[in-house]
């Protein structure tokens, strides 16, 4: 007798464009032999150049975005734009599409942008299993007064249309729950990088040569910021506390472009400050070897709904400093043991940290924190969360 054929479950992941942290994972869903996956965007803005205003500078990102996975991109604007705005690009064909190829779910990928709320809509009326994942979190800064309750009806009406959301984190979690999500419709796929790829890039990494080449003494520690030189990101209060370090001072590496960069450069110019070196912006497969050559990443930012670069920095093993206004600091940081969580804007208390982390009797335990916690936060954890929210059975 013929073996019976392995039903699938026909899963639509809907997004506004493809994002090198996401392509990692939509490759394993891919993998999964019960589930059919197809990627739907809206945009393939990001697969090509584009100017990126925070970073100050056109980008290309050098990684995979569209291998592995079946994907399509939806009739509409989203060859003609350069970003993502609430309204922007058009989106068309989204009822046929779902009609045409009898999914079995839907998972929409965030809620900023209208064809989010259609697609739910959609779905939700055809009798399909709607989940939602975004980064969505009350500790950020939101709109207020009229634009803060068009906001907040977004997303009731948006939650009223899905049966699964899909926690990326802790805070991510009391968001749901604050607007009346019960807990057991609240699943889980933790926000991640592939933490194979950038572990094992990190230890691939010839530190010494990296070293020589930079032109940095091979006994001396560095500290990382690696992201936008921009505001609310505050580069320029990790170099305020840097400077009030004991001398001899560690390195400061700033990998990343932005509105900060001249005034920085000018602050370092004019103190002198011979250990700290800007490196300009650097492409996705170029970041595992800064981070393994870092012994400290900082973030010091406010307004950050997750903070990737966290997850990519504890893969080479490094201690964190950041603050509590960082998403990831919640679930990925704990204080004391791989780093330190702070209040924003406390350079006394940054300098601190850093200080502390410094000690060689501290530094190898915290980094060793960090590379064991991110171990069980990355794609496998993803794949399980939403394989439980599907009914399928749990990996092996």
């Amino acid at each position: 007798m013929a073996q019976a054929r392995m039903k699938k479950v026909r899963l639509a992941w809907v997004s506004t464009h493809p994002i090198q942290y996401q392509a990692p994972l939509l490759r394993q869903i891919a993998a999964c032999p019960d589930i059919d996956l197809t990627a739907l965007f809206f945009s393939d803005f990001s697969t090509r150049s584009f100017v990126d205003p925070e970073f100050n500078r056109k980008i290309e990102w050098d990684t995979p975005m569209l291998e592995g996975f079946r994907h399509e991109f939806l009739p509409g604007t989203g060859s003609q734009v350069g970003t993502i705005k609430a309204f922007e690009p058009r989106v068309g064909g989204l009822a046929a599409r779902l009609r045409k190829s009898n999914y079995d779910a839907v998972l929409v990928q965030g809620w900023q942008h209208y064809g989010m709320l259609k697609a739910a809509w959609l779905a939700k009326r055809a009798g399909l299993q709607v989940l939602m994942r975004c980064e969505a979190t009350d500790h950020v800064a939101s709109s207020t007064g009229i634009k803060g309750k068009v906001r907040e009806a977004v997303v009731s009406f948006l939650l009223s249309n899905v049966d699964q959301c899909m926690a990326i984190g802790s805070r991510n979690r009391e968001f749901y729950l604050r607007r009346g999500v019960k807990p057991e419709n609240i699943g889980s796929m933790p926000y991640c990088v592939d933490n194979d790829h950038f572990r094992r890039r990190a230890e691939a990494t010839d530190v010494a040569a990296l070293r020589a080449q930079l032109g940095l003494d091979p006994q001396r520690p560095v500290i990382l910021y690696a992201s936008k030189l921009m505001r609310r990101k505050f580069p320029d209060h990790l170099l305020e506390a840097y400077v009030r370090l004991p001398e001899p001072r560690p390195y400061l590496l700033y990998v990343g472009d932005g509105e900060l960069k001249a005034s920085l450069e000018a602050t370092v110019s004019q103190q002198k400050l011979d250990g700290v070196h800007f490196l300009g912006f650097r492409n996705q497969s170029e970041l595992p070897s800064f981070y393994a050559l870092a012994d400290i990443f900082v973030l010091p930012s406010i307004n950050e709904t997750w903070g990737l670069v966290v997850n990519e920095a504890m893969n080479a093993g490094c201690a964190i400093v950041t603050t509590d206004q960082v998403g990831s600091a919640v679930d990925l940081v704990a204080d004391g043991k791989n780093g330190y969580v702070l209040k924003p804007g406390d350079i006394g208390a940054l300098s601190s940290a850093l200080q502390s982390c410094l000690e060689p009797q501290r530094l190898p335990a915290m980094q060793g924190a960090s590379r064991e916690r991110i171990r069980h936060w990355g794609i496998r954890e993803n794949v399980q969360g939403l394989r439980v929210a599907l009914g399928l059975p749990m990996l092996a």
